[in-house]
């Protein structure tokens, strides 16, 4: 994230409206499409609610998002971005209009393709990275950062309990789970000293 802010706001250029996406995408989990359509409307005081524009199984799902510390922070920046009178999207571009699927897309990739971000796996291949790649960050954020189990994070994400799992296993730093999981426990420990000192 830091390479592609890095590469998107050089001296010249001014790409922040693409750098806000990432934020967003990033503490919000939100596909490409319902990213850009996001609405302030649909930012409640507790939580963002929106239809997802994809359709599953014939049905387009109800997008709900729990309001965040670091969604808190993103939005309270976008809120300050100047946009057209009459513009209700939460991302606007550097000329505060919304943005068009094609427009962020095409955008975004330029971008990250410039600042070579890429996956390297074991054996070194590398592997572009994508926007949707985001998701899992967000996923990830939910398991480790907020501690939510794989059922609940599956509700958040609109994915199977079995694929949040599976980013568990896969992106989550086992060490970084022990260390949570260590500070829980000392969390747990310091309160119960504390009410046997009071008491």
């Amino acid at each position: 994230m830091e390479r592609f802010e890095a590469v998107a706001c050089r001296e010249g250029r001014n790409r922040q409206a693409l750098v806000d996406g990432l934020h967003l995408a990033a503490v919000t989990g939100l596909r490409r499409e319902d990213l850009i359509t996001l609405t302030w409307s649909q930012v409640g005081e507790f939580a963002i609610v929106k239809k997802a524009l994809k359709v599953s199984r014939r049905k387009r799902r109800r997008v709900v998002i729990p309001h965040t510390p670091p969604l808190e922070e993103v939005l309270t920046r976008l809120r300050t971005r100047p946009r057209v009178e009459g513009v209700d999207t939460v991302l606007v571009t550097n000329h505060g209009k919304p943005w068009t699927v094609n427009g962020f897309g095409v955008s975004f990739s330029a971008i990250k393709k410039e600042a070579g971000i890429m996956h390297v796996d074991e054996d070194g291949r590398e592997t572009p990275k994508h926007l949707h790649d985001v998701r899992g960050t967000f996923c990830t954020m939910l398991l480790t950062e907020w501690d939510l189990t794989d059922d609940e994070a599956a509700e958040i994400m609109g994915w199977s309990p079995t694929r949040v799992a599976r980013i568990r296993r896969v992106y989550v730093d086992h060490l970084r789970v022990v260390v949570a999981l260590g500070e829980r426990i000392a969390a747990k420990h310091f309160a119960k000293q504390q009410a046997k000192s009071e008491a």
